[in-house]
């Protein structure tokens, strides 16, 4: 029975230790705390230094500077209210896919970027009617 309680306690600890390790795919906090609250000057620290943006029916490469401002106007006119993760993955590569509620209504939203030295450069972001 002891050995039972050990075998059973050291899985137990195993699980808490790989859940904590979560989804190396994953899109990071601050990126998506940014789409929670619309925070263009956040989200435009991870852009690249220019960014594929397709925003509704508009769609170009900007600099930096003009996709934060883009966004900007964006989340003036749609408030964001929400955002939540559907599907996330990619090697090299990686991208989320996911929601972002606001006052006007929910879009679906695409973002893909690489790893540079640790950090995540969005390469791509896209907000579509749903």
């Amino acid at each position: 029975m002891k050995n039972l309680f050990k075998k059973v306690a050291l899985l137990m600890a195993m699980l808490v230790t790989i859940s904590s390790f979560g989804n190396p795919n994953a899109l990071p906090d601050e990126i998506i705390l940014a789409l929670k609250t619309g925070n263009s000057k956040t989200l435009a620290k991870y852009f690249d230094a220019n960014i594929e943006l397709k925003i509704l029916e508009d769609e170009d490469i900007y600099s930096k500077t003009q996709a934060e401002l883009i966004l900007k106007d964006f989340f003036i006119k749609n408030k964001p209210v929400d955002f939540k993760i559907l599907h996330d993955g990619g090697e090299g590569v990686k991208y989320a896919i996911g929601t972002i509620t606001t006052s006007k209504g929910s879009y679906r939203v695409t973002v893909m970027y690489k790893v540079s030295d640790g950090q995540p450069l969005v390469k791509t972001l896209r907000i579509e009617e749903e």
